[in-house]
């Protein structure tokens, strides 16, 4: 298994990428960042940018609801903020815990999970602030930053969560019942396909598994030898069959990476592996590390979930 370190000789990316830069896709960008920023982009350029100032910690999740709305997560805090950059609702971690992944259940609900000493996920009523429904999760509670990253719902009702310290996936019931689970090293998120299929991104690579376990498909730092990858986070499937991965750049302890900009934020292989699209923009305009990407070719409507009887 290779890793960063071993490709620091060479060119983070080639000097001409494949595929059309940011006129490629149309899509919801932000990353893990020491500045909070959100971009969206639309026919090659920014449409839309927000920055958040007014608290703390790194952006981990976002989610833009059909109505156009925002569902951001960044650390001590998870609020929606509208189109035109009004605060609608916000919900402060509790002090000694983090919330770094949040999703929307219709228009009422949004679902988060809680890092801390007895981490949680909870839904809770943004309308009335009633939490409608918790139950805890096992986690190592001395390390409460990397308990969780990324979790999502299924169009059965139930929830996937990566289990980053433990080195799992987990899914779970509204009752809080563990039906399903399969054992990977520090993985960050998990989401369920079309086609039933499990697609998982860990730090070491992608793999899309089967409901028994099996790997269909997998894609490590070894499968593009021309693109240096420091630190693999998020996938994404694309209805065409491609896969999206994030190249996240700490801006904390890589610093040097981020300034000298040659390296690609985002990149798409085939199924047979190829890279047909990588985007580098660290300038003009300057994009920041990529964390959480949300497409937006085709309309969606993220809120149309329900988990268990709540929808």
């Amino acid at each position: 298994m290779t890793f960063a370190g071993a490709q620091e000789n060479r060119s983070a990316a080639p000097a001409n990428l494949p595929g059309n830069g940011l006129a490629q896709h149309s899509f919801v960008y932000t990353g893990e960042a020491k500045a909070r920023k959100i971009f969206i982009i639309r026919n090659g350029k920014v449409d839309w940018e927000y920055e958040e100032t007014t608290g703390r910690g790194e952006i981990s999740d976002v989610v833009m609801l059909s109505n156009g709305n925002i569902l951001v997560a960044h650390q001590f805090a998870v609020k929606l903020i509208s189109p035109a950059k009004v605060v609608l609702w916000n919900l402060d971690a509790p002090a000694g815990t983090e919330i770094h992944t949040a999703l929307p259940i219709g228009f009422d609900h949004v679902l988060y999970v809680q890092n801390g000493a007895v981490p949680s996920v909870n839904v809770v009523n943004i309308k009335t602030g009633t939490i409608n429904l918790s139950f805890p999760l096992k986690a190592n509670p001395k390390d409460v930053h990397l308990q969780f990253r990324r979790a999502r719902l299924t169009p059965q009702g139930t929830l996937l969560v990566a289990h980053k310290d433990q080195d799992k996936v987990s899914e779970y019931n509204d009752k809080g019942e563990e039906i399903w689970s399969i054992s990977l090293p520090e993985v960050w998120g998990a989401e369920q396909l079309a086609n039933g299929h499990i697609l998982i991104s860990t730090h070491f690579g992608v793999r899309e598994v089967t409901r028994d376990k099996q790997v269909v498909f997998s894609l490590t730092r070894e499968d593009m030898p021309d693109y240096k990858v420091y630190n693999w986070q998020l996938c994404w499937r694309l209805p065409n069959g491609n896969t999206v991965f994030n190249n996240w750049i700490n801006s904390w302890s890589q610093p040097d990476l981020i300034a000298k900009g040659d390296a690609a934020q985002l990149i798409e292989v085939d199924p047979q592996k190829r890279v047909v699209w990588a985007l580098r923009s660290w300038n003009m305009p300057d994009l920041g590390p990529a964390t959480a990407i949300q497409f937006l070719d085709k309309r969606t409507y993220p809120e149309r979930v329900h988990f268990g009887s709540i929808k």
